[in-house]
Order: structure tokens, then C-alpha cells, then sequence
């Protein structure tokens, strides 16, 4: 009797094909600016923004907010150092091997310091080697005028107070000079540095609408807008009211610049593009 045998390739094939998606997990962690974030989840981002954006994972529960002390430098323990501890808890905790970031104006420098620093702290090497994509939204890469005006004292202090804090170390941090410093001898992703260890991409606010009879000038608050809408006339003719478009796409490649993609083709001020707007969280969540 004639005894047939199964070739063993196809199931060592799907096998194969199996492997990774049956022990990857995917995560998402959403990284605040600068500030002190106690609950960055309804105070920075509000649940709308997060919960949006998560439905893009094939575990929904396998996200973190962040909430650390972005008062800080960058490098500092409250700043990279707390990142890295929550990024490091989260990663254990969910056994997560593919990690997307969300970022926001100077979240996105608190990361780019973890990945362009592995050998700073112990914590980094495992966290890089998770790290697939960062999605940095209207990213401080280049600093602000705004900051120098901050640190100066004159008259942006005051309206300024909201968004950046009053002369702490970050602000110090996000002037010009100094940033153009720190890309040039500690940080990777700008012209002439070396490449980021992953992909680091960025959404480019480019105006502001305050228009009182628009309702879209309301999204993400109409106080903000009307604030943002000042400042902006100190800044380029391409800015989301606190950074120049060119400070926001100096690092990794530029994604996608607001009125190309939201709905009604609408700007993302600096406030905006942490808010659910025009459709902003629906592509990211599309993304990932």
C-alpha cells in the first residue's frame, strides 16, 4: 500500500507567516509638549483625540499617554529620563515590539533625544529597537522666535504663559540658536546629521483662522485661536502661530502639510493639531 506524503513546505510557509503576527504587538504612545502633564490625556490631548486615534491598532488597549515634566530640558531626568521609564513600564507591561509615537511640538525633541542618544541611558537601546514610527505633530525641531521673546521678557511673556510656560528650561531650550546647537552635536534627523535610528515623519501647521463667524476657528477653543492669530504676525508667513513651518519639517520628512489633507482644506494652528480637527486624528489613526 502506497502511503502519501504531505510536503511539510506550505505549513512551514504559513507558519512562517504566522510568526510575526502571532507574537507582535503593536502600541501607540502619545507624547505631550512642553509643559508639566499630570493628565495629559484630558488636559493635552482630550480623550476624543486619543480614543480616535487608537481604534487604529489591532489591540485598542495598547496605548499610554504620556505625562511627564516637559519644563525640562530635554536630556533631563523629568523630561527623557521619565519618558523612557513610562515608554520602558508600557513596552513590559503589553510586551510591545512595534512602537508608534505620537508627539506634539516639543514632545517630538524630548524623543529625537532618546533616539539620537542610546549609549545616555540604559533605558534607551531597548526603547530605539521598539520604536518604529514617530509621528510628530507640528515638532519644535527648530526652536521658535517666540522662545527668544519669552527668555527676553518683553511683551510675549504674558501672552505666551498659556502655551509655553514662563521662562523655564524648555522654553531656554526651543530658542533658535539653541536648537540649531543641539541638532548640530547631539541630535540626528536635520540636513547634514546622521539619519534617526527610525522613521520620524511630521504634519506641518501652516496658519491660523480666528475668524469669529467661521466655526472651524472654534476647534480646539476660539480664545487660542484669536492668541495664536497675534503671535503669528512676529513669525513667517507659513506658521501654525508658534512655530515656523520650516522649524516644524527641519527633522525626518515631512508627512503631510495641513490644508493638504484636512478636511475643507483648513489650516492646523499649533493648538489644533492636538485636537480632534479636520479629520486629523482619522489619518493618523490610519496610519499606524
Amino acid at each position: 500500500m502506497k502511503i502519501k506524503t504531505l510536503s511539510l513546505v506550505p505549513v512551514l510557509v504559513l507558519a512562517a507567516g504566522m510568526s510575526h503576527s502571532a507574537f507582535a504587538a503593536q502600541g501607540v504612545a502619545f507624547v505631550h509638549g512642553t509643559g508639566q502633564q499630570t493628565d495629559a490625556y484630558n488636559d493635552y490631548w482630550t480623550g476624543s483625540f486619543v480614543n480616535t486615534v487608537r481604534q487604529g491598532l489591532p489591540n485598542t488597549s495598547n496605548y499610554t499617554v504620556i505625562n511627564c515634566d516637559f519644563e525640562q530640558y530635554m536630556w533631563a531626568d523629568g523630561a527623557a529620563g521619565c519618558l523612557a521609564g513610562q515608554l520602558t513600564t508600557f513596552i513590559n507591561n503589553k510586551n510591545i515590539t512595534d512602537l508608534t509615537l505620537i508627539t506634539h511640538s516639543n514632545g517630538g525633541n524630548v524623543v529625537r533625544w532618546i533616539l539620537s542618544n542610546p549609549t545616555w541611558d540604559s533605558r534607551f537601546p531597548n526603547i530605539i529597537n521598539k520604536v518604529t514610527r514617530t509621528i510628530a505633530l507640528a515638532p519644535s525641531s527648530g526652536g521658535t522666535p517666540l522662545a527668544d521673546a519669552v527668555v527676553a521678557g518683553n511683551s510675549f511673556e504674558q501672552s505666551l504663559g498659556w502655551l509655553l510656560g514662563y521662562g523655564n528650561d524648555a522654553v531656554k531650550q526651543q530658542q533658535v540658536s539653541w536648537m540649531a546647537s543641539y541638532n548640530a552635536q547631539w541630535l540626528y534627523g536635520t540636513p547634514n546629521r546622521p539619519s534617526l535610528p527610525s522613521r520620524f515623519e511630521t504634519v506641518v501647521g501652516s496658519d491660523v483662522d480666528s475668524a469669529v463667524w467661521d466655526s472651524d476657528s472654534y476647534c480646539g477653543g476660539y480664545q487660542n485661536q484669536v492668541a495664536l492669530e497675534v503671535t503669528q504676525n512676529w513669525l513667517d508667513s507659513c506658521s501654525d502661530g508658534f512655530l515656523n513651518c520650516s522649524s516644524q519639517s527641519l527633522a525626518g520628512v515631512v508627512w503631510f502639510t495641513d490644508k493638504s489633507r484636512t478636511k475643507g482644506s483648513e489650516p492646523l494652528s499649533h493648538q489644533q493639531s492636538r485636537r480632534n480637527c479636520f479629520g486629523l486624528p482619522d489619518m493618523i489613526k490610519n496610519r499606524i
